[in-house]
């Protein structure tokens, strides 16, 4: 393809942001995104199909467009426009339904990425949550799968982190423009994923975090993977959404079990009823897609750490629910004193999360 119908692709994309399928429907009446951009505004409303008022307002907007400046602008942000067309694009995105005429790429997307399992859910998880996203995500990288999520708050944060701790690739797809770090608390992890995978969008520069981006941004995040699984969502979530999507697009949909008087579990919960993979680690992930055989049992922290007896004693009762201090205490016999200390070292070791009000878990 010709460099010139690439900045015209990209045009398209700046004009009709998150709008993929209005994109590829215009192109193909018109015949190609040249001719489309080209096109008078009575040959946009006959040809292409669109609305007066629509049509009008692409012109105006098209006339002030220097597609070159905007091809420059983006190399000197150091952002790639990577047409669907290229090598780099992904594979499993090229054959969805509607994929983006081009990706906007910060980092880097190799061919590896195409092995890929995205991690979804709540943005308000249980620490439960949190603790399992981490440890599938750095099970699956631990065994060469690339993680991707849509780095909000919550199950996709821990997702990306835990990819990240296992020393993996991570893929995040964003809901905003590739220069908008949303939420701004992940501003770190952003760094940190461009440095170990990529941060890609669909979305113009500049684009904010409108609540209708997220869910045309999740197609995305089902489409770059072989499989998808669901940590933590409510009964109508967008995590739901996305597995409907992984379904259409003939994704393999899998979800992580969770307490039947959790809310947050309800979504997962519901998936297993119809006929989801149910998921208790990484190996039933990998063998869902016919991987299992790379799977390697990971020795737990534990057995490459010297505990003392009470810190094993304390160890053992921890899982990855909330577990009270108080409750500890009652379970051990042993004093406030000594668990308080036992707690103390486990977190220093990286075995033990604390939460707020004295709760524990333990860590992926």
């Amino acid at each position: 393809m010709l460099s010139e119908d690439k900045l015209y692709w990209l045009g398209w994309q700046l004009l009709l942001p998150g709008s993929a399928r209005q994109i590829w429907r215009l192109v193909e009446r018109i015949g190609s995104p040249q001719k489309a951009w080209l096109a008078s505004e009575k040959e946009l409303i006959g040809q292409g199909g669109l609305k007066p008022e629509t049509a009008a307002q692409l012109v105006k907007q098209r006339a002030v467009l220097e597609l070159e400046n905007e091809l420059v602008r983006l190399e000197e942000n150091q952002i790639s426009y990577l047409l669907y067309n290229e090598p780099a694009y992904p594979e499993l995105l090229r054959h969805i339904f509607d994929p983006p005429p081009g990706l906007f790429v910060r980092g880097r997307l190799l061919p590896e990425d195409n092995l890929a399992v995205s991690i979804v859910g709540s943005r308000k998880p249980t620490p439960y949550g949190l603790a399992v996203s981490e440890k599938l995500a750095k099970e699956l990288v631990q065994a060469g799968i690339t993680v991707v999520s849509g780095m909000a708050r919550g199950i996709d944060t821990a997702a990306h982190k835990g990819a990240l701790q296992g020393g993996g690739r991570t893929v995040a797809v964003l809901g905003c423009g590739i220069d908008i770090i949303y939420p701004r608390e992940n501003q770190r992890l952003y760094a940190q994923i461009i440095s170990a995978g990529a941060v890609v969008s669909e979305f113009p520069c500049g684009s904010p975090p409108e609540a209708w981006h997220f869910p045309v941004r999740n197609r995305l995040i089902s489409g770059l993977a072989k499989a998808l699984v669901v940590v933590e969502a409510g009964e109508k979530s967008g995590a739901l959404i996305t597995a409907d999507l992984a379904l259409e697009q003939g994704r393999e949909v899998m979800a992580v079990p969770g307490s039947i008087t959790s809310n947050s579990s309800r979504g997962p919960n519901n998936l297993i009823k119809q006929g989801a993979r149910l998921v208790e680690g990484g190996k039933d992930i990998l063998e869902e897609i016919g991987l299992g055989t790379l799977f390697n049992p990971h020795i737990t922290p534990a057995i490459n750490l010297t505990l003392t007896t009470e810190e094993e004693r304390i160890y053992q009762m921890l899982s990855y629910e909330l577990v009270s201090l108080d409750a500890l205490i009652e379970r051990t016999g042993l004093a406030a004193s000594q668990v308080l200390s036992a707690l103390m070292f486990l977190e220093i070791k990286g075995l033990v999360n604390q939460f707020p009000g004295k709760f524990y878990t333990r860590r992926s």
